[in-house]
């Protein structure tokens, strides 16, 4: 009998015993396919990849561990009696039972994801590591049109919409933006939460379709945990500024649309109690306990929403606004803190029709502006006297205010990411804009410094009172006294002071390195001084450094493993590419500013 025979029947081992197929899963757990994949969407459970497929490459792996886990999972049996209650209700239908029907449709078995959000998230800085798909997933569902009939629920949007808004809401009011960003895919942003850097991305405001190509089943999965998850997280951040939550909005913006001006005036005052009808409390999503105990349907305020349903179209902007007068300022906020919230203040801004009205809504009070827009619930109109900037992204303005600037979107962003207040004259109306630059690129790193971002950091240093060297100008000139008498920085006197100073210590550093290339000649003091070949002689030495650095690359080249020896040429790959890249990009820069200077000659 060979040694590692297993009789048939026996207990399996290896990835056999570790890993099970999903097929297999599925009838062992008794459930359907879809109920399956929803399980473990919930608990966070995904297909493994075993190193010996046992049952085929073509197959998909789960952790037998896992399944075992899922097996004793309460919510297995809430679907189980789902799927039960829906065979009743099919079963009524068919025999001409409509009331049993309806008795039926009005006792439909629920379940709550409260349990399994705290065993996925036993600590609060857990969930905000894991927000960044939370938040796109939101905010994705709340872009799309709440439309009956439809595959999506319009509640489910209505709630997406609604977290969205608190969230934004807390971020503009605690000064947590950093960064944002306009693409292709839509608005980038980060945000510093509690020490973690959150990073989502909102679609932009168009129209948005429905396709048949994507599966809605397994996003709207995800969003309903998504949806639960974001509430908890909401509930924790408003308590932590001591704001009750849910938050209680004023009927009358919320009717006109206005829910983030609504919700930043209730965050601002610092209590729940604004003006306006108290049963206008907005529902949170089922799954919160707390939250349960203050919140209450009312007829009222479900007849507010069927109404707002229809009202409201699919994309209008949530009017966001930030109030600055109720605000505190903390004695423990750090520098980067104060910066941002200090960036816009003292200013004003006035929003046309045809600018990105939501997104602008909730940056620009995140760093300490004042907003408005054109539009029923804004907080003051186009003629305000004290109005500092106007964002228009038009050809040309008609009426135009002189005591105001009109300046593109962009300029509020590229202000946003640099810091600083930049100059208005390359964002005036109908000017091409400069590039629009990512925060989230390291040019430094990359190897290649665009040149408007280069403009913005002299205008950085010029905020900060800091000497940067001049466009041509290599950073060690900046140690030069001539080059500093030129700028203006110091007079002859320091000047003459300083290239003395200068003089002195190039000659002891000269001298410290020829008698460095002496003792690696092996030349005596005695020696060296009836030699007159020591700069000949410092330039050999120079070449026998150079081969011998490359004669230690080689022979470490040698030393390594195949697999180190394969990364590295890899690695030396990808250098030479970014060489190429970065050489690539300076010849297109070259190759437009040529063709600039050629077309104003002509001109």
């Amino acid at each position: 009998m060979p040694k590692h025979y297993r009789p048939p029947g026996k207990k399996k081992e290896g990835n056999a015993a570790k890993y099970i197929t999903r097929t297999k899963a599925v009838h062992y757990l008794q459930v359907s396919l879809s109920n399956f994949r929803k399980l473990c969407i919930l608990k966070g459970i995904f297909p493994r990849e075993p190193k010996k497929k046992v049952e085929g490459n073509h197959k998909t792996y789960y952790h037998m561990k896992d399944i075992l886990f899922l097996a004793h999972e309460p919510l297995l049996e809430k679907f189980r009696d789902i799927r039960a209650h829906k065979k009743k209700v099919k079963k009524a239908l068919a025999r001409k039972n409509r009331d049993l029907a309806d008795r039926l449709l009005n006792r439909e078995p629920t379940y709550k994801l409260d349990r399994l959000i705290l065993e996925r998230y036993p600590t609060f800085v857990d969930a905000l590591r894991d927000l960044d798909d939370c938040l796109t997933m939101v905010h994705l569902f709340a872009a799309l049109p709440a439309v009956e009939g439809e595959r999506i629920q319009v509640e489910r949007i209505h709630n997406c919409r609604r977290l969205s808004h608190e969230w934004q809401a807390y971020i503009s009011r605690t000064h947590s933006l950093r960064k944002t960003f306009i693409s292709v895919k839509g608005i980038y942003y980060q945000a510093e939460v509690e020490g973690q850097k959150i990073t989502w991305l909102t679609p932009h405001a168009l129209q948005q379709v429905l396709t048949d190509d994507v599966d809605f089943n397994v996003m709207l999965t995800f969003s309903e945990f998504y949806v639960a998850l974001l509430g908890f997280v909401n509930f924790k951040l408003y308590h932590s500024i001591n704001v009750k939550y849910p938050p209680i909005l004023d009927p009358r913006l919320e009717a006109l649309a206005a829910e983030l001006y609504a919700l930043c005036r209730y965050i601002s005052a610092g209590s729940g109690r604004l003006s306006g009808d108290p049963q206008a409390i907005t529902s949170v999503e089922d799954g919160q306990h707390e939250v349960e105990k203050t919140d209450t349907r009312t007829e009222e305020s479900e007849l507010r929403l069927a109404q707002l349903q229809h009202q409201l179209s699919a994309n209008e902007p949530g009017a966001l606004m930030h109030l600055m007068e109720n605000t505190d300022d903390m004695d423990d906020e750090d520098h980067e803190k104060k910066e941002c919230r200090n960036l816009f203040r003292n200013l004003k801004f006035f929003l046309s029709r045809e600018v990105p009205r939501e997104s602008l809504l909730f940056v620009i009070p995140a760093f300490g502006g004042v907003v408005s827009w054109d539009g029923n619930g804004s907080p003051f109109k186009e003629s305000a006297e004290d109005i500092t900037h106007q964002i228009v992204d038009r050809p040309t303005q008609g009426h135009v205010f002189l005591s105001r600037e009109y300046v593109q979107p962009q300029w509020v962003y590229d202000c946003i990411n640099a810091r600083i207040i930049l100059p208005t004259e390359k964002y005036l109306v109908g000017r091409v804009p400069p590039p629009h630059l990512s925060p989230f690129v390291d040019n430094e790193a990359e190897g290649y410094i665009p040149e408007y971002a280069e403009t913005i950091k002299r205008l950085q240093a010029a905020a900060k009172k800091q000497v940067l060297p001049m466009p041509g100008v290599e950073s060690q000139d900046l140690d030069d006294p001539q080059t500093l008498l030129v700028e203006g920085i110091i007079d002859r006197t320091e000047a003459n002071e300083a290239a003395e100073k200068k003089r002195k210590l190039t000659m002891l550093e000269k001298q410290y390195h020829d008698e460095l290339n002496m003792e690696l000649q092996g030349i005596t003091y005695s020696t060296s001084l009836s030699n007159k070949n020591l700069q000949s002689s410092a330039e050999n030495v120079k070449e026998d450094t150079v081969t011998t650095l490359e004669e230690s690359e080689d022979l470490s080249k040698v030393s390594m493993s195949r697999k180190k020896r394969k990364l590295y040429e890899a690695m030396k790959i990808g250098q030479e590419r970014k060489k190429e890249k970065i050489k690539l990009l300076k010849e297109r820069k070259k190759n437009a500013e040529a063709k600039i200077s050629i077309s104003a000659l002509n001109l």
